[in-house]
């Protein structure tokens, strides 16, 4: 468990390539913060976020939807701890909530926020006053 808050963030050009480095990037924090127990579900948790900001913020094809703000294309991810949790915080330009959707057997997609609220102990979003929102989630940490 974490003696002290900690907290890093990334920018990331909303891209296809995000959710990898995304990853990446969470594997080499929880590993400095000795949390690496955390890395499976915490890795798939950031993915879904990130995959989903980057859709909603047209990075595979280059459109801005939703936004009030300028032109440009990228993400923020933000991993912090707090006492017994990890706060995964993921910002895209988008406006619009998040929607979660009921998949269908068949379905490909649809599944990213099903699975965040299955595995994180709450999650939610904050529409922000300046543009954008902020998607979150909570794990709590087992030590």
């Amino acid at each position: 468990m974490p003696s002290s808050p900690r907290s890093g963030c990334m920018l990331i050009a909303a891209l296809p390539t995000a959710a990898g480095r995304a990853r990446a990037y969470t594997r080499w924090a929880l590993r400095a913060w000795q949390l690496e127990t955390m890395t499976e579900t915490a890795e798939l948790l950031v993915s879904e976020l990130v995959t989903n900001a980057v859709k909603a913020t047209g990075g595979a094809n280059g459109a801005i939807r939703g936004s009030r703000r300028g032109t440009g294309s990228s993400i923020y991810l933000c991993l912090s701890t707090f006492s017994e949790k990890l706060l995964i915080e993921v910002w895209d330009r988008c406006d619009e909530p998040p929607h979660r959707r009921t998949a269908s057997d068949d379905d490909e997609n649809g599944r990213g926020l099903v699975l965040v609220q299955a595995l994180s102990k709450d999650w939610g979003y904050e529409t922000l006053n300046s543009g954008g929102k902020i998607v979150w989630c909570e794990c709590l940490i087992l030590g």
